[in-house]
C-alpha cells in the first residue's frame, strides 16, 4: 500500500472519529433541534439541497469551464450536501451547536434520496449518462456519518461518565491528526491541483462558496447563532460523497479528486473571514446589550 493511500485511510478514520466524538456529547434534543422548528428545517433544506445545485447548474450554462472535470466537480459538490466536520465548524464560528448537529444529521438522512435522484435528474438536463446508485449513496453516508455518530451516542448513554471525559480530548487530538492528512493529501496532489488554477477556474469555486455563505446567511433567519451555521452548512460539502458521484461518470478521477482539494481548500480560506466577521459582530453586540 502506498503512502497516499495510508494517509488518504487515516483520513478517512479520522473524520469518522470526530463524528464519533460529536456523538458522545450529543443530546436527544440536539437531534430533534430541527425537526421542531419546521420553519427553519424547510428554509435549511431549501438552502442546502434546492438553491446550491440550482446555482451549480447556472453556473455551468453560464461560464465555459475547462477542463470538464472542473464541471463535474462543480456539479458533484452541489448535490454532496452532507458536511461530516459541520458541527466543528459551526463550535468555532459560534454557531448554535445544536442546530449544526441536528442538521448534519437530517441533510445526511435525506440524501440518501435525494443524491440518487438529482444525479438522474442533472443527467437528464446534461443529455449524458450520469448516475449514482443508491446503495452507494446510503453505504457511504451511513457509514461514513451516522454510525460512528450513532456509536458515540450509544457510548454516552450506557457509560456517561466515560463519554464525558473522553469526548473533548478525542476530537482534539483527532483534528490534529484530520489536519495532518488533510495537509498530507494536498501535498501528494498539489501539482495537479496547480494545473487547475487559471482560465476561470479557481473563480468558480470561489463564486460557489461565496454565494453558499450568502444564501445560508439570508436564509437563516434574524438569529445570528442559526444565521452563522446554516451558512457554513451551505457552503461545506461532503468530498467523499462529491468524489464517487464524480468519480463514477467521468473517467478523469485524479483530476476531480484534485478539483475537490481545490475546492475545499478555497472553503477552508474563504470561511475565515467570514467567521471572523460574525465573531466581532457578536461581541459588538454583547458589549452594546452590557452599556
Amino acid at each position: 500500500m502506498s503512502l497516499q493511500a495510508i494517509v488518504g485511510l487515516a483520513l478517512k478514520a479520522s473524520i469518522m472519529l470526530t463524528l464519533f466524538g460529536f456523538g458522545l456529547q450529543a443530546t436527544r434534543e440536539d437531534l430533534l433541534y430541527l425537526l421542531r422548528r419546521p420553519r427553519l428545517l424547510v428554509l435549511s433544506l431549501a438552502s442546502m439541497f434546492v438553491v446550491m445545485p440550482l446555482f451549480a447548474i447556472l453556473m455551468t450554462t453560464v461560464v465555459s469551464f475547462s477542463p470538464g472535470v472542473v464541471l463535474f466537480a462543480l456539479i458533484s459538490l452541489s448535490i454532496s450536501p452532507v458536511p461530516p466536520l459541520l458541527p466543528k465548524k459551526v463550535n468555532k464560528s459560534d454557531g448554535l451547536a445544536p442546530y449544526g448537529l441536528g442538521l448534519m444529521v437530517t441533510a445526511a438522512s435525506i440524501a440518501i434520496a435525494f443524491v440518487p435522484l438529482a444525479v438522474y435528474f442533472i443527467g437528464k438536463y446534461f443529455n449524458r449518462p450520469f448516475v449514482m446508485a443508491p446503495g452507494a449513496v446510503a453505504k457511504l453516508v451511513v457509514v461514513s456519518v451516522l454510525v460512528p455518530l450513532a456509536m458515540g451516542i450509544v457510548v454516552q448513554r450506557f457509560a456517561p461518565t466515560t463519554a464525558q471525559r473522553i469526548a473533548d480530548p478525542l476530537v482534539r487530538i483527532v483534528g490534529i491528526v484530520l489536519l495532518v492528512g488533510v495537509l498530507c493529501i494536498l501535498a501528494f496532489a498539489l501539482p495537479t491541483v496547480w494545473s487547475l488554477v487559471g482560465d476561470g477556474r479557481i473563480v468558480g469555486f470561489i463564486v460557489f462558496v461565496v454565494v453558499g455563505m450568502a444564501v445560508g446567511h439570508f436564509l437563516g433567519g434574524p438569529d445570528p447563532d442559526e444565521r452563522v451555521t446554516l451558512a457554513v452548512s451551505t457552503a461545506c460539502r461532503h468530498p467523499a460523497l462529491a468524489l464517487a458521484i464524480a468519480g463514477a461518470n467521468i473517467p478523469e478521477g485524479h483530476h476531480v479528486h484534485s478539483a475537490v482539494l481545490l475546492y475545499a481548500l478555497i472553503n477552508a480560506l474563504l470561511t475565515i473571514p467570514y467567521v471572523a466577521w460574525q465573531r466581532r459582530k457578536a461581541k459588538e453586540h454583547a458589549t452594546a446589550v452590557v452599556l
